[in-house]
């Protein structure tokens, strides 16, 4: 037993100077000194040894583990020193090594539009006001004078989540939310998304953006409201533009009318873009009207008031020349990465 227990020794001295790796060396670990392992076959079998034998094999045996444990041990210290070298040298980086530059994002234009125009609406004496856009029938219609049988309120132009609640069709409803809250002066806008039973196409969706503006304080007329509009105009578009108004209808205002701009692509000369006519639509506005004042409490004898809603999409759309709406809600980066 003695002799097997010599050449035990022998072999895993051996061994240990063959092993290139901490698994070759946990494998040689387990063989020999593991529960199933060659020296703990040799402990199990010193019962077939004479009595007064058994004390002096014993200890041999445990001294023997104890030298080849510290030995195993040592030699896993040093492969695994080896192998975290291996390891970094693998995975070094040369920091000199020229790299593509990642990708940045920008600004979404719509995004652009909306602060550039924030900005010039809070550089005139704006508030800007932000409202719900899931909104109750009695804020986004009835304060806003579109009565129950109003074509508006069909299910084919708005989207209802219960007879009582919908997905705003406008910005407008802040107003009236507004106009119940504070006493005039008021001169506020409202940008957001909005809601309708849209098809979606080159020119139409089913979600889109606004900005309201309201102003309501005494003596406001006609020519606040073109004024306020021309000074937009020019700040956004450029000084060489100029405004128009043609009458129109809106149940909220009266009288109403909708605002042209010069055309951006031929400069009022008429193209393709403008039909011909010089001229692009950009808004509708007009004077607030007396019942939406009196029905938000409002003196509608003191107080006077006009409001206007920009889409912010088509704003962006001739302003970046995109020419499928569709484009500013897929997230196409080649698009985006033409912004920065």
């Amino acid at each position: 037993m003695l002799e097997s227990l010599n050449m035990i020794k022998t072999q895993v001295m051996a061994n240990l100077e063959t092993v290139q790796s901490t698994a070759e060396l946990e494998a040689l670990h387990v063989k020999v000194l593991g529960k199933k392992g060659e020296l703990t076959a040799l402990l199990k079998s010193l019962g077939r040894l004479p009595q007064e034998e058994r004390p002096q094999m014993g200890a041999a045996i445990n001294d023997a583990r104890k030298t080849l444990q510290e030995l195993i041990d040592q030699r896993a210290k040093e492969l695994k020193l080896k192998e975290r070298d291996a390891a970094l040298k693998l995975e070094s980086i040369d920091v000199t090594e020229p790299r593509r530059l990642p990708v940045h994002g920008t600004a979404h234009p719509i995004t652009l539009v909306m602060n550039e125009m924030i900005e010039c609406f809070t550089g005139m004496g704006f508030e800007v006001m932000q409202g719900p856009e899931v909104e109750l029938d009695y804020y986004n219609f009835e304060l806003m004078n579109i009565p129950k049988n109003h074509p508006a309120r069909d299910a084919q132009d708005t989207l209802y989540i219960d007879d009582n609640v919908v997905l705003r069709t406008h910005t407008s409803p802040m107003q009236a939310r507004v106009m119940l809250s504070r006493k005039p002066p008021i001169r506020i806008v409202c940008p957001g998304r909005v809601y309708r039973a849209d098809e979606l196409d080159a020119t139409h969706s089913p979600v889109f953006h606004q900005m309201e503006g309201l102003v309501v304080d005494e003596h406001i007329s006609m020519a606040d409201l073109r004024g306020t509009l021309s000074a937009f105009a020019k700040h956004v578009f450029g000084q060489d533009v100029n405004i128009r108004f043609r009458p129109s209808f809106f149940p909220f205002t009266e009288p109403s009318a909708e605002v042209d701009l010069t055309c951006s692509a031929c400069k009022g000369t008429g193209c393709k873009v403008c039909k011909g006519t010089g001229w692009i639509e950009i808004l509708g506005s007009g004077m607030v009207n007396p019942k939406v004042l009196e029905m938000c409490g409002i003196d509608s004898q003191k107080y006077s008031g006009f409001a206007f809603g920009i889409g912010l999409d088509r704003i962006a759309m001739g302003r970046y020349g995109i020419p499928d709406l569709r484009l500013l809600f897929e997230g196409d980066a080649r698009l985006l990465g033409q912004l920065r």
